[in-house]
């Protein structure tokens, strides 16, 4: 625990007596070697990282109606919302990451190992990537009909 009166020195000590230096501190602690959510959010060296705050408010509005909140809910109840999910997805990104790190790319299959034990999500998942594939295939399978038609039509 940081000292919590100012210090004239740039270094100050805590409460275990290690020092800190607080221009190097971002106020967010890490757990076990990840990296922050919100550390994007504090670093003024990369302002291309910083969230852009109600960007998924219309959508969070609608979801939350839903699931049975009022139709207007109250703006600062939608940007809580937001906030949860925004760490939430960042964080499984980010263990995602570290998952598919030995690859050098990040998979899909890498967020299905992350949720296996959370079975509503993952059996969601995996009937949302069925239903993604059975419409690539309907998309696909249109389009070579469609093909094939115009070009009969040429032939006539």
């Amino acid at each position: 625990m940081q000292n919590p009166s100012p210090s004239p020195s740039p270094a100050t000590a805590t409460a275990t007596g290690a020092p800190t230096n607080p221009s190097t501190t971002t106020g967010a602690t890490t757990n076990k070697g990840k990296a922050p959510a919100s550390a994007a959010q504090h670093s003024s060296a990369e302002p291309s990282l910083k969230r852009k705050r109600g960007f998924f408010q219309k959508d969070l509005q609608h979801m939350m109606y839903g699931f049975g909140d009022d139709a207007n809910p109250l703006p600062e109840t939608v940007a809580l919302v937001e906030d949860i999910v925004v760490e939430y997805i960042t964080d499984l990104v980010y263990k995602a990451q570290n998952v598919g790190s030995k690859r050098g790319k990040l998979l899909t299959e890498d967020f299905l190992y992350l949720i296996r034990k959370d079975l509503p999500k993952f059996n969601r998942c995996k009937e949302l990537l069925s239903m993604n594939e059975e419409l690539k295939q309907a998309r696909k399978a249109f389009d070579v009909s469609e093909e094939n038609l115009a070009t009969a039509n040429d032939q006539v």
